[in-house]
C-alpha cells in the first residue's frame, strides 16, 4: 500500500474542501482548510519525500495557473485532474503531468461515453489516464457521481464495470464522497468492494484521520489500495495525522 499525497485547489488556493458541499451555491461550501503556502510548496515537499503519484485536483475554474506551478515544481511526478478534456489532455502532458484523472468528460447525461472515453484513452495512452470513478452510496449500491461529486450517474461500482473500464485506464482513483473531508471514518464496506475488485492501482481517499485508518485500508484492501490522506494531515490543518508518521508508514509498508 501506498501513500498517494494530494494538493487540492479551489480559486487558485491549496485547500481542503468537504467534497459533499461542492455545489455551485457558494454560500453551502465547507472549507476545513486554506493555505496561505503556495501549491509548489507542497509538490516540493513530497518530491522530497519521494512520493509518487499523488494527485493535483482543480476543483472549478481558476486553477489552471496554480496546476501548472505545482507541475513546474516536479515535472513527472504526479498526476492532474479537474476539468480534462479531449481538448486540453496534451496540453496537461505537455505541463508536465505523469497522468492525467477524468470524470466528467467521459459522461453524458449521466451515462458513461464511451466513445470519448476511447477517443481519449487513443489519443493520450492507456498508460497516462487515470479514470476517477469517485461515488456516493444510493440503494443497491456505489455509483460514480461527477460534476463535483453532485450529480449521479448510473453507473454502479461492481467488478464486472471495474474489469471493462480497466482496458482503457492504467489506474483508478475513487473518493468515497460520503466521508471525504469529514475526517470520521473510513468506508470499509467500499473498501472490501474494491479490494476483490480491482484490476489495476487504485487510490482511496475519504474519511482517513489516524494511523487506525490507514492501517485498516491496508488490512481491508488486502495491501492492494494505496491511499491518500486530505484533511486530517498537520500540513492542511488537521490534528489526527502527522504528515513525517505517514510517510514513515509508507516506507515501512
Amino acid at each position: 500500500m501506498r501513500f498517494r499525497p494530494c494538493i487540492d485547489l479551489h480559486q487558485g488556493r491549496v485547500k481542503q474542501i468537504v467534497g459533499s458541499t461542492l455545489a455551485s451555491d457558494q454560500a453551502t461550501l465547507q472549507t476545513n482548510f486554506s493555505s496561505e503556502l503556495p501549491p509548489s510548496h507542497y509538490a516540493h515537499m513530497y518530491r522530497q519525500d519521494n512520493l509518487r503519484g499523488g494527485h493535483i485536483i482543480m476543483l472549478g475554474s481558476g486553477n489552471e495557473a496554480a496546476a501548472r506551478e505545482a507541475l513546474d515544481a516536479w515535472p513527472g511526478g504526479m498526476q492532474v485532474g479537474g476539468g480534462i478534456t479531449g481538448d486540453n489532455a496534451l496540453f496537461w502532458l505537455d505541463q508536465g503531468a505523469s497522468h492525467l484523472i477524468v470524470t466528467s468528460h467521459v459522461f453524458h447525461d449521466g451515462l458513461l461515453d464511451k466513445e470519448r472515453l476511447n477517443n481519449l484513452t487513443l489519443l493520450v495512452g492507456k498508460e497516462r489516464l487515470v479514470l476517477d470513478l469517485s461515488c456516493r452510496w444510493r440503494e443497491d449500491g456505489y455509483y460514480v457521481v461527477t460534476d463535483r461529486w453532485q450529480k449521479f450517474t448510473s453507473l454502479r461500482i461492481s467488478p464486472a464495470v471495474l474489469e471493462e473500464l480497466a482496458a482503457f485506464c492504467d489506474e483508478f482513483l475513487i473518493h468515497a464522497v460520503d466521508v471525504e473531508g469529514k475526517c470520521m471514518g473510513i468506508d470499509t464496506r467500499l473498501l472490501e468492494l474494491l479490494a476483490t475488485s480491482v484490476p489495476v492501482p487504485t487510490t482511496y481517499a475519504g474519511g482517513v484521520s489516524s494511523l487506525a485508518d490507514l492501517e485498516c485500508i491496508r488490512t481491508s484492501g488486502k495491501g492492494r489500495i494505496d491511499v491518500t490522506v486530505g484533511s486530517a494531515l498537520d500540513i492542511f490543518g488537521g490534528s489526527g495525522l502527522r504528515y513525517q508518521d505517514v510517510v514513515a508508514y509508507h516506507a515501512r509498508n
